[in-house]
C-alpha cells in the first residue's frame, strides 16, 4: 500500500515547499493538492491558490514523491488545456505526475466566478467527454473528437508525458460514476471510512466486469478526516456523521488501515485538513513513524 500527504493549498508557498520537502524525505509515496478558488464556507473567506501553478513548482523543486490533483474541477479548464498542462507538469517532474479530475460540485465557486454548475445528467456526460478528451490527447499522435459538448480536430500533443500519466477519477456517485470510471479511469479515488469505501469499491469492480475489463487495472485511493488521540474515535464517530473521518489512538488507527488493505485499497491518503502547517507536519509524523512501518 501506498501513503500520501494532502497539504492545504492555503499555505504560504515557502511553507507547502518546506512540508513536502519534508514529507517526501521522511518517505512518503506521494503528494496531493485540490482544486478550488474559494473554501466552500458561506462567507467563502480565505487563502486558496491554484492547484495547477502549486503541483508544477513542486514538480521542479521536489525529486521524488508522485504529485497529482485531487481533483481538477472540469468546469474549470477546457480538457484540452488540461491536457496541456498536466503533460508539461509531468515533463518538469519526470514522469511523476497523476493527473486526478472530477466532475464538479462546489456550488459557492462556480457561482462566484459565473461558471455554470449544470444538473447531474449534462454534468456527468461532460465529464465523461472531457475524459475522453484528454485520454486521446494523451494515447494519440492527433485526437479527433466530436462530441456533444467538446470538438477536437486532428489536435497535437507534443511532446507526450514523460511518463504514463495515469488519469485519476473521482467520485462517489453510485448510477453513472462507475461505468465513467470503469470505461476512462487508471485510478479511482473517493472520501471513505473502511466501510464506505469497501462499499464503493464494490461498485467499481462491479462496473469493470460488465466491460470485460479486469478490476485490478484500477488502483484505488481514499482519505479521510483523521482524529488523533485517545478521544478520537469518539471525535470520529461524531464527525463521520457529516463526512468520512477515522481517529483514535496509533493502535487503534493501525486497526483501522488494516481493514482498509482488507478491503482492497491501494493508497490511503493524509489529508492536513484545516490544520496549521506545524499540526500538520506532527500528524503525518505520527503516521509514519507509528503506523506505516504495519503495511510496508
Amino acid at each position: 500500500m501506498r501513503f500520501s500527504v494532502w497539504p492545504s493549498a492555503s499555505y504560504d508557498w515557502p511553507v507547502l515547499l518546506d512540508l513536502v520537502a519534508g514529507a517526501e524525505k521522511a518517505g512518503w509515496d506521494g503528494v496531493w493538492l485540490a482544486d478550488h478558488f474559494m473554501p466552500n464556507t458561506e462567507s467563502g473567506t480565505g487563502d486558496v491558490q491554484e492547484c495547477m501553478g502549486l503541483l508544477a513548482g513542486l514538480a521542479a523543486a521536489v525529486p521524488r514523491v508522485r504529485l497529482g490533483s485531487l481533483v481538477l474541477g472540469n468546469l474549470y479548464r477546457h480538457p484540452a488545456v488540461v491536457a496541456n498542462q498536466a503533460r508539461t507538469i509531468d515533463r518538469i517532474s519526470g514522469g511523476r505526475f497523476v493527473l486526478g479530475m472530477g466532475a464538479g460540485w462546489q456550488v459557492n465557486e462556480h457561482a462566484k466566478f459565473g461558471i455554470d454548475l449544470p444538473r447531474p445528467g449534462p454534468l456527468l456526460r461532460r465529464f465523461d467527454e472531457a475524459l475522453q478528451v484528454i485520454r486521446a490527447l494523451r494515447d494519440e499522435e492527433r485526437a479527433t473528437v466530436e462530441g456533444e459538448f467538446y470538438t477536437l480536430t486532428d489536435a497535437p500533443m507534443s511532446p507526450k508525458a514523460a511518463g504514463t500519466m495515469p488519469i485519476l477519477v473521482g467520485g462517489g456517485g453510485e448510477k453513472v460514476m462507475p461505468r465513467i470510471i470503469a470505461r476512462t479511469a487508471d485510478e479511482w479515488n473517493v472520501w471513505g471510512d473502511p466501510a464506505r469505501f469497501a462499499h464503493k469499491s464494490a461498485l467499481i469492480t462491479a462496473a469493470c466486469e460488465a466491460i470485460g475489463r479486469d478490476p485490478g487495472t484500477v488502483a484505488r485511493s481514499t482519505q479521510a478526516t483523521i482524529f488523533l488521540g485517545p478521544d478520537g474515535a469518539a471525535r470520529a464517530a461524531e464527525a463521520n456523521l457529516r463526512a468520512p473521518a477515522i481517529g483514535g489512538t496509533v493502535e487503534q488507527l493501525i486497526d483501522i488501515v488494516g481493514s482498509y488493505a482488507e478491503a482492497g485499497l491501494d493508497e490511503f491518503i493524509v489529508p492536513s485538513g484545516p490544520r496549521p502547517p506545524q499540526e500538520a507536519a506532527d500528524l503525518w509524523g505520527t503516521f509514519m513513524e507509528g503506523i506505516l512501518p504495519n503495511f510496508r
